[in-house]
């Protein structure tokens, strides 16, 4: 029995763990114009939108942890908005780089995912997004928060462990491309936003406050890693 399920382990390791061969350049073609289709359009990417604040408000839980802080809780909204609470010092590296992970976390989920995919590791790709969704949930503090993160874990359970690898294969390109594309968008809405003089406590606003650097800079750098995961994880993802 022993024998039996540690060469089941060593068996699952080896999947997980392994390479899986590069799909068609036309499914890496197909997939990014899949997810132009769901970010450009305003009404489509008013729901695809929560996969990006589901990022987002992760990178906020997930950075207060590494620096010290205690993460309280996590929420999520229908207007695609969330909120990440943690207690520690109310300034600091800690809560500048808290404060800083929200607006980066997608395209730079998105370009690591890039370069597992460069190197053909798919499953494992599938599985530590579904790994970080659970953990997620575990924070997650209203329904609508937990029903999004359970179907958004779910889905990527069933690709895990059901489809075959070209389906796995074309999800992953999905989702890591619509990472990248849609985590360039939310820095220029806000960007909008503020110029209509909306959004005065954003991430921008608190960044600036805790740092005595201006919210344009911090804009900039939002910008700036969100376009550079995208070309850099673009070439990752086209070149084949």
């Amino acid at each position: 029995m022993d024998t039996t399920a540690s060469a089941s382990l060593a068996s699952l390791w080896d999947q997980v763990s392994g390479s899986q061969p590069d799909p068609d350049l036309w499914v890496v073609i197909a997939t990014l114009i899949a997810a132009l289709a769901v970010v450009v359009p305003h009404n489509v990417w008013r729901i695809s939108r929560n996969a990006v604040t589901i990022a987002h408000e992760g990178g906020h839980g997930l950075i207060a942890l590494l620096t010290g802080r205690q993460l309280t809780g996590i929420r999520l909204h229908s207007d695609t908005s969330g909120l990440t609470v943690s207690r520690g010092k109310p300034h600091g590296l800690g809560m500048i780089l808290t404060a800083a992970a929200g607006y980066t976390a997608p395209p730079l989920l998105g370009l690591g995912g890039a370069a597992l995919l460069a190197v053909g590791h798919i499953t494992l790709l599938l599985w530590l997004a579904t790994a970080l969704l659970v953990a997620m949930l575990v924070m997650i503090r209203n329904a609508y928060g937990a029903l999004t993160v359970v179907l958004t874990g779910g889905t990527f359970l069933l690709v895990s462990w059901l489809a075959g690898p070209q389906v796995q294969a074309a999800f992953a390109y999905a989702v890591v491309w619509f990472l990248l594309v849609g985590g360039v968008r939310p820095a220029f809405e806000l960007q909008a936003k503020r110029s209509r003089g909306g959004a005065g406590d954003s991430d921008a606003d608190q960044l600036s406050r805790l740092t005595h650097v201006p919210a344009g800079l911090w804009l900039f750098l939002f910008h700036a890693v969100s376009l550079c995961s995208l070309i850099g994880g673009g070439r990752w993802l086209l070149e084949m």
